[in-house]
């Protein structure tokens, strides 16, 4: 199953409780003095010839598009994307992990649900759900090696972290028939991570082993804690990103508020260059001007700390009418741009061209 398939049937509608911490003042507008900019998620396609990509990247650059998020490494296509004129970032799964070689020798780095079962051998849900546990310093250190990797090579322009993050807690309404569940709370198989390390480093700073709280679901200090393992991980990385002089981004939650509900995701205290909130609104059986209302969340909580580029689902919107509209609410309320997934086509670029007037 395609990953963003997956997420598609999994996220969680709503918006709901006001999260502390945010600055006061209005949200700020997109930085118009620098002009929009736009990206576009994309696996590379090893059979498009050298002169489809050359026409495909001039069109996206023509139309706005000034960066690609490319999820697997072709220094063929980086090149040509950069020669087009756009930036080339790679698109880096973070905790979640599952290659073999890493399940065999280091099953011990993952995540454990309250009820005591490791993604290792127990994904939840679905079997490419592998998810890493982020207050091991192994996991940490590994992570920092791979992207050491990626970042120095010279066809790369900058990292896009996706899945950083814990395994949802939740899944929508609609699916619980589907997997035989009913999460009106908080279940403990998918609800992680209870590993040793996790719950050593919760008792010493509270003297609590959150497996011996009567309702650890309900506890802030439990669910700060894992907010602040995520944390140290993306900031961790953005060193080094930061080091090679290059930008780090993230394909993230679409509202800080449902990020940190639903898959213990604080993303405002990251310190990235960017962010892409997936603001997929049929995922979460919204109308096209909900991408609005999120983006101006995002903007307010973030008080200008790093600029938010809207990411649009293009299979959710049912015309091109609807397109516009969602690339318009976007920008109103604050967006630098949009990142599109899906089939970006003419009709797409000249809608973007358009909007992006």
């Amino acid at each position: 199953m395609n990953k963003r398939d997956f997420i598609k049937t999994t996220m969680l509608a709503g918006m709901g409780l006001t999260v502390a911490g945010a600055c006061a003042g209005e949200a700020k507008p997109a930085a118009a003095e620098q002009g929009l900019k736009h990206w576009v998620w994309e696996n590379p396609n090893h059979e498009e010839t050298d002169e489809d990509l050359q026409k495909k990247y001039s069109s996206y650059y023509e139309a706005g598009v000034r960066g690609m998020f490319f999820e697997h490494d072709s220094e063929r296509h980086f090149r040509i994307a950069k020669k087009a004129g756009l930036e080339t970032h790679r698109w880096m799964w973070t905790m979640n992990r599952g290659e073999k070689e890493l399940l065999e020798s280091h099953p011990e780095w993952y995540a454990v649900s309250r009820d005591g079962k490791s993604c290792a051998t127990n994904p939840p849900y679905v079997g490419y759900y592998r998810w890493l546990c982020p207050s091991k310093p192994e996991v940490k250190e590994y992570l920092a090696q791979l992207s050491t990797e990626i970042l120095k090579k010279d066809y790369i322009d900058g990292l896009h972290l996706d899945y950083v993050r814990y395994c949802d807690v939740i899944l929508p309404v609609n699916l619980w028939d589907n997997y035989g569940i009913d999460q009106s709370q908080e279940l403990p198989e998918y609800d992680f991570c209870y590993c040793d390390t996790c719950r050593e480093n919760f008792k010493k700073k509270t003297g609590k082993d959150p497996l011996e709280m009567e309702h650890p679901d309900q506890s802030p200090a439990w669910r700060k804690y894992r907010y602040e393992q995520v944390n140290n991980i993306v900031n961790h990385l953005a060193e080094i990103a930061h080091a090679h002089n290059k930008p780090i981004t993230a394909a993230v939650f679409p509202t800080p508020e449902i990020a940190r509900r639903i898959v213990r995701q604080d993303w405002t205290n990251w310190n990235l260059d960017a962010v892409c909130p997936m603001i997929y609104h049929g995922f979460y059986r919204e109308t096209v001007s909900w991408i609005g209302d999120a983006v101006e969340e995002g903007m307010h909580f973030l008080c200008g700390k790093f600029p938010i580029y809207a990411g649009l689902y293009l299979p959710d919107f049912k015309s091109d009418e609807e397109l516009e509209e969602g690339i318009r609410v976007a920008l109103k309320n604050g967006a630098s741009g949009v990142s599109l997934f899906g089939k970006v086509n003419e009709k797409t670029l000249s809608i973007l061209k358009s909007v992006s007037k």
